[in-house]
């Protein structure tokens, strides 16, 4: 089966310090991949690599059956990312923003169709007055804006309540199954990684460490916490 994300030998260094230690994965499509690690493991510093934010220093990423070192431009047309903190135009409505996002990516979208998707249905109202759970929703509803293969999502769920946390695994449940987007998520809420991805990497001082299949996890009756801080407190 045809990889969209492939992830081959990424090193980077800041100044001395080694962020990112030869890491290799790939996704599948529809496959949703949960990125755990401790902060300051590297995770956000690779997310940023694959959606080149940041250049890695050795190795190199595929999207799709586009390189990024050398098909830049057309890896990134298959992308939608919300990394961090989603940044806006305060002034503008979350309709005017998927419209200027589409404009910036030279695409047709349907804009009510992706703000019901991420549960916002107040789109005249300007972003300034928005929530942190209403802006993640907004970011993710950004990101699907060109109708990528691949969404990368740092810590998406921050700032959701219950109610919006149930919401948004069901979107991404519903994106992979049904629209066959495959997803890189990175969260420190276990519980809800181990409802919706189908692997697991762990990363831990810039190295992954390991990779699991929920499935065996299940069939195991292992708890994907214990399993986490097992891995991380243990693994040299």
């Amino acid at each position: 089966m045809n990889k969209i994300l492939e992830v081959s030998h990424i090193s980077k260094e800041f100044g001395q310090q080694l962020i990112l230690n030869d890491i290799n994965f790939s996704i599948l499509p529809g496959q949703i991949y949960g990125l755990l690690g401790p902060n300051g493991a590297g995770k956000t510093t690779l997310m940023k690599i694959i959606i080149s934010l940041l250049e890695a220093d050795r190795g190199n990423v595929s999207i799709g059956q586009f390189d990024l070192e050398i098909q830049r431009e057309a890896a990134l047309k298959e992308v939608g990312s919300l990394i961090e903190t989603p940044a806006f135009y305060e002034h503008l409505t979350a309709k005017q923003v998927l419209e200027l996002q589409a404009a910036y990516l030279g695409c047709q979208v349907n804009v009510k169709t992706i703000l019901d998707k991420v549960g916002l249905k107040n789109s005249d109202k300007a972003v300034k007055a928005y929530s942190l759970g209403m802006k993640q929703r907004l970011g993710i509803g950004r990101a699907l804006v060109g109708n990528p293969q691949l969404l990368i999502l740092d810590e998406p769920i921050n700032g959701l309540d219950p109610q919006g946390v149930r919401e948004m695994r069901q979107l991404l449940q519903d994106l992979a199954k049904n629209e066959n987007v495959s997803i890189l998520i990175s969260s420190h809420i276990l519980s809800e990684i181990a409802q919706v991805a189908d692997k697991i990497g762990i990363i831990k001082e810039g190295q992954l460490i390991k990779e699991v299949e929920m499935a065996e996890l299940n069939a195991e009756h292992i708890d994907l916490e214990s399993y986490f801080l097992d891995q991380v407190s243990f693994t040299r």
